[in-house]
Order: C-alpha cells, then structure tokens, then sequence
C-alpha cells in the first residue's frame, strides 16, 4: 500500500472518530450560547458511584448516532448531581454546601439536583431555548430508547400531548433508526 494512502485514512479516520464524540459543556456555557445559537440543552445527570450512569455514558453517549444527533440539534451539559459545582440558573445560585471533598462514593446531594427534582440516576434533563424545564427521564436510555425523546423533544411533538394516551401511541408509532 502507498503511503499517502495510509496517511489519508488515518487523517480520515480521525475524523470520523472525532465526529461521534459529544463536546459537554458547563450550564452557565451552554446557557451562553443559547443566547448566541437557539438550540435545547441535554443535561446527563450523573453521579460517579453510579453505575448505569457509567454504562449510559459508555453504551448510549459514545453511540455515534446519539453523539451526532445531540452534537448538531443540543448543547450538552455533563453535571454530578453530587459534586460541587457553582450553578447559576435564572437568577438563582445553586451549590452543594454538605460537599465532603474528603468523602468516597455517595456525597450528599446538590441544591440544583434537587431543583430539577432528579429522583434517580441517571437522569437526563432536557431544556427549552429560552431556558424553561421541559422534562427529565429518569432511568438508563440505550440509543434507540433516547432517540424517541431526542427526536419529539427536538422537533417540539411533546408539545401536543394533551392526555398520557398521546404519548403512548406516539411512542408505538415511533420507529427508530439509531444503531445500537
């Protein structure tokens, strides 16, 4: 094989790798930016003991389907709902003042996962343009169970859901096309 050759592939493959990933921000960024490019924020909810937490983020996150929707359509923000993170969010100031640096596995909870009335993890947190709660889901997604979500939340379909029974036929009408 010539060498260009390799060197092309490889260039290309970097690419290609590179594209799959999600580039997480902080809130106060992705809130920044919504200012300058309108688009919904994801929020991963996530703590480090946890382990469907880890599993999500391995198995749905890394999935090049779910990287390349959320990276074109939201800004993605990674948040431990038990770290100490300075969180500002419309007008408020969200900390986690029982922190213990010093502590393994479980640390106590942060004002802004309880703000957001995260119940379990992970929990994935999707927010409006403007910046209003839209709705979390609670629990481990793999990408074709978040593609349902990504796509109706993304495009505003949730918005016309005036009865449970309307998401329920949405969702068994919903076909996905994300590879697991």
């Amino acid at each position: 094989m010539n060498l260009r050759y390799l060197f092309l592939v490889f260039c290309l493959s970097g690419l290609w790798i590179h594209a799959q990933s999600i580039k997480w921000m902080t809130l106060g960024d992705a809130l920044e930016a919504q200012r300058e490019n309108p688009k919904k924020i994801i929020i991963d909810v996530y703590t480090d003991w946890c382990g469907p937490c880890k599993l999500m983020d391995k198995k749905t996150f890394q999935n090049r389907d779910v990287a390349t929707y959320i990276s074109k359509y939201y800004y993605a923000v990674k948040f431990n709902a038990e770290g100490q993170e300075k969180i500002n969010y419309y007008g408020n100031t969200f900390t986690n003042p029982d922190y213990d640096p010093n502590r393994n596995g479980r640390n106590s909870t942060h004002q802004f996962t309880k703000f957001l009335g995260v119940k379990g993890y992970p929990t994935v947190v999707f927010i409006s343009e403007t910046g209003d709660l839209i709705t979390p889901l609670v629990g481990y997604q793999n990408p074709q169970q978040i593609e349902l979500y990504l796509k109706m939340i993304k495009q505003g379909d949730y918005m016309i859901f005036s009865k449970p029974e309307d998401f329920e036929n949405y969702r068994k009408n919903f076909r996905p096309r994300f590879k697991g």
